[in-house]
């Protein structure tokens, strides 16, 4: 009886130790990866701005260029009615991924512009953008049209301002 016992005792182990490694066996599951290279964003300047010929009383005051190009004044400044000069809004081509969107950076701090060979300044400042404050990618292209505000002081000596460092319109994938 007691080999008997013993071997009862024996198959119950041996049945519980493959039991009890079935159990220990895992499973598993894969999954695959991937990723999606985009054009990369650019942006290139097309047309710089420019307010255009501008006439200053004692008080000054501002010129306001829009995004479509108009222009208007506020205070003692006046436009040219027949010689307006070249007026024109900065435009920008942004290029990229067709249907994605991006964010529009523009300058936040006065840009200074100095008279051709002389110390006398003036401000551009109050950047607007069209279309702002995100752009569309149709087809993979967009035109940006950029306006802003030109501070003019009282009295301002005649000149042609510019500065030649340029400022800057940052894009960024949404």
């Amino acid at each position: 009886m007691k080999k008997l016992g013993l071997f009862f005792t024996m198959m119950v182990g041996a049945a519980f130790l493959l039991t009890t490694n079935v159990m220990a066996q895992g499973v598993t599951a894969s999954a695959t990866g991937s990723g999606t290279i985009v054009a990369p964003l650019a942006i290139s300047k097309t047309t710089d701005m420019n307010f255009g010929n501008v006439a200053v009383g004692a008080s000054g005051g501002t010129v306001v260029l829009s995004t479509a190009g108009a222009r208007s004044v506020t205070g003692d400044v006046q436009l040219a009615a027949t010689n307006t000069g070249t007026v024109s809004k900065a435009v920008f081509a942004v290029i990229g991924e067709g249907a994605y969107t991006y964010s529009i950076t523009l300058p936040s701090v006065d840009y200074i512009i100095t008279r051709s060979g002389e110390s006398e300044t003036m401000t551009i400042n109050t950047f607007t953008s069209d279309p702002t404050p995100t752009g569309t990618l149709s087809d993979g292209t967009q035109t940006l049209n950029v306006g802003a505000t030109l501070n003019v002081s009282g009295s301002q000596v005649a000149g042609v301002y510019t500065n030649a460092t340029g400022f800057d319109v940052t894009v960024a994938y949404n």
